[in-house]
């Protein structure tokens, strides 16, 4: 199908769930969720070959784990659309409503946002994410994944498309581009005759690209260059375990820890600390001169032991990297103050995390912190739909519009007013 055509049949789609009810939507969902089980041996098979040709084109195998599938992960997959179901619809909610003087009755009710694009790269598990959030929400979902997850994303979509195919309901409400080529996303980026917004989920070049080229109205998601501050009042036991997470937990995702900063009155004993366990993981610290020096003992016992890491010196340019990798930068500051300068210099506006005892410290950190998701003594790693009760997500966004932070299904609908009047006219 030409691309005009797809986007004609989405629009299609969409006027047709405006009309469905919500049992009837989370009927298909329910079906999705077992079907996507039941055919799972067919989408692993198909992930295979992704992984094949990943490995082969010297994908790194952290990236490789973002795309990879298991039978686990694609429990975890239909577990998602099943929370989904469970949670209340937003479409039809009235917002607000109240009495004018002339007695006309004004509100608000929540309705989808029509055609939603969704360009993104690698993980195929965003497949079966966003089409559940939009078919809750009665949008249609327009999907182009990238190449190197291409066979998986078209498993899940054939499954997924006979599933509301056989239960009536309209497939063409989930539709993926095959073509996964530049001129192809170009053209694509241009569809606002029928693509009401546009919604990348990748890396920073993907991103940008989206947001300078679209003539769609686009939700930024963004980059995740994440730190954990270590205050001095920290208790440096929970430290050490909520860095450890946060860092190698699962390297390739937007919410794992890839920077530092250490409060010079905890780094004698902190920085030692945090480079053992870090290195016992095979992390590569990459540390700034005074923590270099902190680490010296370190150093020392990791010399010449394969696979326990290494602590080199930093360069300017590792403050502000996503590695996606083991390798995780260290500041260390001589203030609270100068860490959330040095974070909000160098963050995407992802999620950050203070560790410490200090009640003022940690409101000081919440208040002051520029990013979508602040933590107190707490792992980055739940900055996620699920782990905050939205069942999937569309993506995480960094942006200042009504959509930021995890995005669920209130992030999926605008508003429209609604007029209640008995033949008022104006004068």
């Amino acid at each position: 199908m030409a691309l005009i055509e797809i986007g004609a049949a989405a629009k299609a789609a969409a006027a047709s769930m405006n009309r469905l009810t919500v049992g009837k939507k989370n009927e298909g969902l329910t079906f999705v969720a077992e079907e996507i089980v039941r055919c799972a041996h067919e989408i692993l098979e198909e992930n295979q070959k992704d992984i094949q040709c990943a490995r082969e084109a010297g994908m790194k195998e952290s990236l490789v784990d973002r795309l990879t599938l298991t039978k686990e992960r694609i429990g975890d997959i239909a577990e998602g659309i099943r929370q989904v179901v469970k949670l209340e619809d937003p479409i039809g909610e009235t917002v607000s409503m109240k009495m004018m003087p002339n007695g006309l009755q004004i509100g608000q009710r929540r309705v989808p946002l029509g055609v939603i694009g969704i360009i993104y790269e690698s993980r195929p598990n965003v497949t079966a994410d966003a089409f559940a959030l939009c078919f809750k929400t009665g949008n249609a979902v327009i999907l182009r994944g990238g190449s190197d997850a291409i066979h998986s994303n078209m498993a899940i979509v054939r499954v997924i498309r006979a599933a509301l195919r056989e239960k009536g309901l309209p497939e063409d409400a989930i539709q993926l581009l095959s073509d996964t080529s530049r001129e192809t996303v170009r053209e694509f980026m241009r569809l606002n005759e029928y693509i009401d917004v546009l919604i990348p989920r990748g890396g920073a070049g993907l991103i940008k690209t989206v947001v300078e080229n679209s003539t769609v109205p686009v939700i930024e998601t963004g980059t995740g260059n994440c730190h954990v501050y270590v205050d001095e009042s920290a208790d440096l036991d929970m430290a050490v375990n909520i860095i450890v997470n946060a860092k190698t937990q699962r390297l390739g995702v937007c919410n794992a820890c890839e920077s530092l900063v250490i409060h010079d009155a905890a780094a004698e004993n902190a920085v030692p600390a945090i480079c053992r366990a870090l290195c016992a993981h095979g992390v590569e610290i990459r540390a700034d001169e005074r923590a270099y020096r902190y680490a010296g003992e370190v150093k020392k016992e990791i010399a010449g032991e394969a696979g326990r890491g290494a602590i080199v010196p930093a360069t300017e340019e590792d403050f502000g990297t996503e590695y996606l990798d083991k390798i995780i930068s260290v500041k260390i500051a001589d203030s609270i103050e100068e860490a959330i300068r040095h974070i909000n210099y160098y963050n995407t506006g992802h999620s950050e995390s203070i560790v410490t005892k200090d009640y003022e410290s940690a409101m000081k950190f919440l208040n002051e912190i520029d990013a979508a998701a602040v933590y107190v003594n707490a792992s980055t790693r739940f900055t996620d739909g699920f782990e905050f009760g939205f069942g999937a997500e569309i993506g995480i966004s960094t942006q200042k519009l009504h959509a930021r932070g995890p995005m669920g299904l209130l992030a999926l609908t605008s508003t429209k007013y609604v007029i209640m009047g008995n033949g008022q006219i104006r004068e």
